[in-house]
């Protein structure tokens, strides 16, 4: 349980012009090498997604961004075609508090989304949206607008900066702890946000991909 609230000042995230634009350019340079050469790794997970049940390779989901801008998402799908139709009965058994739906044997997911969730290889296609400036390699995960309709105006600060592929949250406690735990690490990363935190999660980000951290 949170000790004390942080609130974000709106003045100093304004003021940090210089890291925003330096983080921009780090966004596009990395996204766009990495699109470059991870394609044949991006061709071998789509052959074998297509090969479990036939369906799509990539799965586009509405998020919320910076400002409450809503954009597409774009994942390598690790669910059955149906998985959104099958969600409604399955919210009962939802194993986080909040407006945040986590389920650890969710029976939805697929053989091979089980893997690409344990590695995380199932966001790689976010390059492509940090590419668009849609997302940042590092910032607070873009919520879905049915949790965002359930936010308070204190966890709507999440929204004060551009969303990330990953993040603090990510890296620290992913699957250890609640909503509210979400909010304070990614209100934590807001308050004290650089480039040397950033790469910092970059490789804890690139650690979690190669040593699973029980990811689902």
């Amino acid at each position: 349980m949170m000790k004390e609230k942080i609130i974000i000042d709106l003045k100093f995230l304004q003021q940090r012009t210089c890291y925003h634009r330096l983080k921009r350019i780090f966004d596009v340079f990395v996204s766009s090498l990495a699109l470059l050469v991870l394609w044949p790794v991006f061709l071998v997970i789509g052959i074998l997604i297509k090969l479990e049940d036939g369906g799509q390779v990539i799965f586009s989901q509405e998020r919320v961004g910076k400002n409450g801008q809503v954009f597409k998402m774009y994942k390598f799908r690790s669910m059955h075609m149906d998985a959104e139709t099958r969600l409604a009965t399955l919210l009962a058994q939802n194993e986080v508090e909040g407006p945040m739906f986590k389920m650890k044997n969710d029976p939805r997911v697929t053989r091979i989304g089980r893997f690409l969730r344990k590695t995380s290889l199932d966001e790689f296609p976010q390059l492509i949206n940090v590419c668009l400036g849609q997302m940042s390699l590092v910032g607070p995960r873009p919520p879905l607008v049915r949790e965002v309709a359930q936010y308070t105006p204190y966890d709507k600060q999440r929204l004060l900066v551009t969303p990330g592929c990953t993040g603090w949250w990510q890296v620290t406690a992913r699957n250890h702890t609640g909503f509210t735990g979400m909010v304070k690490r990614d209100l934590e990363y807001i308050q004290k946000a650089n480039l040397w935190l950033d790469l910092k999660i970059i490789c804890l980000t690139v650690k979690v991909v190669l040593v699973p951290n029980g990811a689902y």
